[in-house]
């Protein structure tokens, strides 16, 4: 199996955070026997866009996959100027939420193989899904082997943070306006509210395991990674009824999934800042998610794609089979 991953959300030394999902997800895939996986990152920007198309058609002209897999809707355009192969676009959220670039995002499913999104909710907005359009579920999931628990002394400790302190983070920057820093900010009190605000992403950890509690208050989700981040590292986590939070949290003793209620949050994030060292059980259910689990997810797909055009064209198909493609259908996930 030879994919083509094709990228505008792509760490790179000037933003090394940007797109670091899609990084843990073509690691992952790289790591599974028999997929073969090549990279076209290229930066954001409509400018962009042309260019990215240009070079993938020099480049790719005499290659041949049996995929191209696009991550960002308006990235499945220039993706297109590679042929021959089955297409796949795996939407995040604000690619179906922005207003103007939702619908250039979803003109461009007619001309997939597949469409996919990385939660269940966030694919309602694809007009079929899983009646008259398949539409598969791909979250790139939580990379286990950076966020892991680590004493929270020594967290502090590497942080500069004041090891007898209260700590609740933010886990994303203030500007977002969807991920709500003004209810964090409203339930947090006398406790010191942490911001992610241009952090390297191997640092991310540290700041999980500093901290009391992580609040993700968010108005909306795509997927929700930092949700499964604070899970993986066993630190408690009060979240919103979006994205992946209803299904990872449910039933984890110590977490609060609800719609915010400032005294209901309060009153459930109370004793998490009482106690000194605050952890809940909670790595076992973000390993449901880890990144090497959903890139099996996409390989899947891949090779029923793979095989459906071998298929169209009258050739064999792949004998090494990988199981059936996820597809989302209403009310999963």
């Amino acid at each position: 199996m030879r994919a083509l991953v094709v990228t505008n959300m792509y760490p790179s030394p000037a933003r090394p955070a940007l797109g670091r999902f899609v990084h843990d997800q073509v690691e992952a895939l790289r790591r599974i026997e028999g997929v073969e996986v090549e990279l076209f990152a290229f930066p954001p920007g409509l400018r962009s866009y042309p260019r990215a198309a240009r070079e993938l058609r020099r480049r790719f002209r005499d290659e041949r996959f049996d995929v191209v897999h696009a991550h960002f809707g308006l990235t499945a355009w220039p993706a297109l100027a590679v042929r021959g192969a089955p297409h796949v676009v795996t939407f995040h959220g604000t690619d179906l939420a922005h207003p103007r670039s939702g619908r250039l995002s979803r003109a461009v499913v007619p001309l997939m193989s597949l469409a996919a999104t990385v939660s269940a909710s966030l694919a309602s907005l694809l007009p079929g899904a899983g009646t008259s359009r398949r539409v598969a579920v791909l979250p790139c999931g939580v990379d286990l082997t950076r966020f892991r628990p680590l004493p929270r002394a020594e967290a502090r400790a590497r942080l500069g943070l004041d090891p007898r302190g209260r700590f609740l983070l933010f886990p994303a920057a203030a500007a977002r306006s969807e991920k709500r820093v003004d209810r964090a900010r409203e339930i947090a009190g006398d406790a010191t509210l942490l911001t992610l605000e241009n952090v390297p992403p191997d640092d991310v950890p540290l700041w999980v395991n500093a901290a009391n509690a992580v609040l993700i208050p968010s108005e909306r989700e795509g997927f929700g990674l930092a949700v499964l981040e604070a899970l993986a590292c066993d630190v408690p986590v009060l979240a919103t009824p979006v994205g992946i939070a209803p299904l990872a949290l449910e039933g984890i003793a110590g977490a609060h999934c609800a719609p915010f209620d400032a005294a209901g949050w309060r009153a459930a994030l109370a004793p998490h800042l009482a106690e000194d060292d605050p952890r809940i059980a909670g790595r076992a259910r973000a390993g449901l998610f880890s990144a090497d689990r959903m890139a099996r997810r996409v390989a899947v797909s891949w090779q029923a794609l793979a095989t459906e055009a071998a298929r169209a064209e009258g050739g064999r198909g792949y004998t090494r089979r990988l199981g059936a493609a996820p597809v989302a259908r209403r009310g999963t996930h």
